[in-house]
């Protein structure tokens, strides 16, 4: 089967009550399989199958684990399934979790499953729960507060709680241990840092951010926080650059990291 051909929902649900059978068969020990073995050679001398061959006896096998799983008929579980699936697109929307669908971080930043991700800011834990819902590990740091309000996100931050680290530090004394794929920076990010320690934190961040790897910078139009767009152009040289504006007084600032 071309692995690139999207796969029918009678293939899922085939594949499904395989995936369920073998795990049953994983979960008891041999002798208890046999048992099932002997009720399925009986079962068949009871219907006259004189034809009787491995094959055969495997299907009933099979059957009879089915029954006593009671696996849902493919109806059920195409409807179960549908549901699923939509719950799963209304988790992993930006609105969900507080991100504007045209925000950059939205619309630039589409990173594979289990991707490592640094989100740094005060304000990033919306963030930190979108890129947390599309699969991403997070790193989220300088948030003390941890990545949103647990009154306002509930059981559904808790679903991700694995998937976000938090660490209560700034970018200046954290140091990253895996390459990652993105860093996201809020506006206070870089707060109180100097104009050298912020070459240096930028600078440590780009040698830990593997080939294709993206860094987003929120930052404040006609304020004195810094970076400024200039100094991020200059720090990000080499990379490919865009910047947007938000609204608000905020422009966010995208860089993308060269494939050797």
């Amino acid at each position: 089967m071309d692995q690139s051909a999207p796969r029918s929902p009678k293939y899922e649900y085939d594949l499904f009550v395989e995936n369920e059978i073998e795990r049953y068969k994983d979960s008891i020990s041999r002798a208890n399989l046999l048992k099932i073995g002997d009720e399925a050679v009986a079962s068949l001398r009871a219907e006259a199958q004189f034809a009787m061959n491995e094959l055969v006896l495997c299907d009933e096998v099979d059957r009879i684990i089915r029954k006593r799983l009671r696996t849902p008929t493919y109806a059920t579980w195409r409807r179960r399934e549908l549901k699923r699936l939509k719950e799963q697109a209304e988790f992993r929307r930006p609105e969900h979790w507080g991100v504007r669908p045209d925000s950059m971080l939205a619309r630039e930043v589409h990173l594979p499953a289990e991707s490592r991700v640094l989100v740094a800011g005060a304000e990033g834990g919306n963030a930190a729960l979108y890129l947390a819902a599309q699969g991403c590990s997070v790193t989220a740091i300088d948030s003390a507060n941890g990545p949103a309000d647990p009154a306002r996100w509930g059981a559904e931050a808790a679903r991700l709680a694995g998937r976000i680290e938090n660490v209560s530090m700034g970018l200046k004394e954290w140091e990253p241990v895996e390459l990652l794929s993105a860093v996201v920076c809020t506006t206070t990010a870089f707060a109180g840092l100097t104009a050298s320690e912020r070459s240096k934190v930028i600078e440590i961040l780009q040698s830990a951010t593997r080939d294709g790897g993206i860094h987003l910078v929120d930052t404040r139009i006609a304020s004195r926080s810094e970076p400024s767009l200039s100094e991020l152009r200059r720090s990000y040289k080499g990379w490919t650059i865009s910047v947007m504006d938000d609204g608000n007084n905020s422009r966010s600032f995208l860089a993308r990291k060269a494939v050797a």
